[in-house]
């Protein structure tokens, strides 16, 4: 590509955000290892197809796909079939958050439906100079996919033309993925009778991630993801901890209140993962997946490893985890009495009620920093990725306490925290409390990173 056919001429990019770019790019690319070859299935409703961010999905989507995903798009039309009745003079009509299909809204469902499809796929169809599609071609595919059956009468009513899924053909989705077509599945399904049904998207997502064993299914939804009584983002879940919010249906958006049950039975019959991302978020796929901190709720059957902050009854366990690492010289060593004083700055992680991991935040808010000390993880819980998750974590409380960076002093692991953004700098850099208290016989490097 010459330079002509660039957005912005690289000369034109400042220096600090070329950086920042090339650090995000090395930054995802151990995601982009471990997504190739996954199947992703993603589910949105007619507001995103017909919503302002509709040309960016396209253009995320095309990015997933040439990452080498298998990309299968589930679409929803409600606010499209709604439009089509009122201009027929026909009235909606729901029963518990389930459209009642009648001849005549069914008819509506599928002139709604056909148009919808349409526009999705001229929007993955692009190729124009100067966008993030110049140059690609993306094959888009789909069928007769889902055998669909009625729902039937409900609380005494009839649905009608409104069906579930009775089965999907995964073989076929399947055979279409490995010829590295992206599938878009519409939300009609068929009966052996030769009957059409109106389905709705989210059951179709779940269902059709379950029989592809999906690594991941996601919703775009009218909210940022699951949120705490604090109005703050829940970054994870398990399916039993969902279940209970869902129970509750407490702080729970219409979208969630249809999403949230079909990510529970999601993750429980197999599939990986369930994202739940705000729909309105530009790059929100790409931010939720190629980066530390993602951007939605993940939805998951069992937590593998649970981190918490420390209370005064894990001392004894910090002590056994630390002591080995203090002994070889790896960590200063720390007493059970300071330990006990200082326990509200550590964050612990435990597998299966088992302390396997801990690091300790100090900060020195006079002058916007944070040491992170006496990082440590049990030798067979390593290869997990543990490090990494206590590193996010004490990152996050450095940040929520508007601090600027994180350093910290190693004799053992420069590499690890050089390949996490750390940047060797000389004890001088130091907060002047911690300078004082620099030992020079012992020698340790520092680093530190912005946050």
């Amino acid at each position: 590509m010459n330079a002509d056919s660039l957005p912005v001429p690289v000369a034109a990019v400042p220096e600090d955000s070329k950086s920042r770019f090339v650090a995000w790019v090395r930054g995802a690319a151990p995601y982009i290892h471990a997504f190739r070859g996954k199947t992703f299935v993603l589910g949105f409703g007619g507001e995103v197809a017909a919503g302002e961010r509709a040309q960016t999905l396209a253009y995320d989507c095309n990015l997933l796909a040439a990452l080498g995903i298998r990309l299968v798009l589930v679409h929803g039309a409600r606010p499209q079939i709604d439009a089509e009745l009122a201009r027929r003079g026909l009235e909606p009509r729901f029963h518990q958050g389930l459209r009642v299909t009648d001849a005549a809204a069914l008819e509506c469902v599928k002139s709604a439906m056909a148009v919808t499809r349409f526009e999705v796929e001229a929007l993955l169809s692009q190729g124009l100079p100067n966008t993030p599609m110049a140059g690609s071609y993306m094959r888009v595919t789909g069928g007769n996919f889902i055998t669909a059956r009625p729902v039937g009468v409900v609380d005494g009513v009839d649905y009608q033309y409104t069906g579930a899924v009775r089965r999907i053909i995964a073989e076929e989705i399947n055979a279409d993925l490995d010829q590295q077509n992206v599938v878009l599945i519409t939300p009609l399904g068929v009966s052996p009778a030769g009957e059409i049904f109106n389905l709705a998207m989210e059951d179709v997502a779940e269902a059709v991630a379950v029989a592809l064993k999906a690594e991941k299914l996601i919703y775009l939804c009218d909210a940022p993801g699951l949120l705490d009584n604090d109005g703050r983002l829940i970054e994870s879940v398990t399916a039993d901890e969902a279940q209970r919010k869902l129970d509750a249906r407490e702080g729970l958006t219409d979208d969630l209140h249809l999403y949230l049950p079909c990510a529970i039975r999601a993750v429980r019959r197999g599939v990986s993962r369930c994202h739940l991302i705000d729909r309105d978020k530009d790059g929100g796929l790409l931010l939720e997946f190629f980066t530390h901190a993602g951007v939605g709720t993940v939805v998951s059957r069992d937590p593998l490893f649970r981190l918490r902050e420390a209370t005064i009854d894990d001392v004894g366990a910090l002590v056994s985890l630390i002591s080995p690492m203090e002994a070889d010289g790896t960590l200063v060593r720390r007493g059970r009495e300071l330990l006990e004083q200082e326990i509200e700055r550590f964050t612990v992680v435990e597998h299966d009620g088992v302390l396997v991991g801990c690091a300790a935040l100090y900060p020195f808010s006079e002058e916007n920093a944070a040491e992170l000390a006496c990082l440590a993880v049990m030798p067979e819980y390593r290869r997990a990725g543990l490090g990494d998750q206590l590193l996010k974590r004490i990152e996050r409380r450095a940040r929520v306490q508007r601090l600027e960076r994180l350093f910290v002093l190693t004799t053992r692991t420069a590499h690890w925290f050089r390949e996490r953004g750390f940047a060797e700098v000389g004890p001088e850099a130091l907060p002047q409390k911690k300078r004082d208290l620099y030992n020079y016989h012992r020698r340790s490097k520092v680093f530190v990173k912005p946050l």
